[in-house]
């Protein structure tokens, strides 16, 4: 979400990638879909990458969603000049009730990656 979020804001402005760390991020929530189709953002078809996919380590920012995260980019940018933020962000696939529950628990995690990105990236 976050890495669609920053393309439709900046497009080529800033060159954006996302990974994850773990196996259920390997295929693509329908409610994430769902609630970024409604901010007119498609990710149906984005294929979620890892760590070992990276072809490239030269970033100059990397912002963590979770621990995991956060520690992994810190061993990859051990001795580079990359800076590492921690965004702690709540994990809505773990929201329990019914349809509309849960795509509030995923729009809440959009509005706040909205915000934090406008806030972080004004380009």
């Amino acid at each position: 979400m976050a890495e669609a979020i920053t393309k439709n804001k900046f497009g080529d402005k800033i060159y954006v990638d996302s990974i994850g760390v773990n196996e259920k991020l390997s295929k693509i929530n329908p409610f994430a879909v769902a609630v970024m189709a409604e901010m007119g953002i498609d990710i149906a078809n984005h294929k979620a990458q890892d760590f070992d996919d990276l072809n490239d380590n030269s970033f100059d920012l990397i912002i963590a969603f979770s621990p995991e995260a956060h520690k992994r980019a810190l061993q990859l940018t051990e001795g580079h000049s990359t800076e590492v933020e921690y965004w702690p962000m709540d994990d809505p696939t773990g929201t329990e009730g019914n349809r509309e529950n849960i795509l509030s628990a995923f729009r809440t995690l959009r509005d706040k990656l909205v915000r934090k990105i406008d806030e972080r990236l004004q380009c």
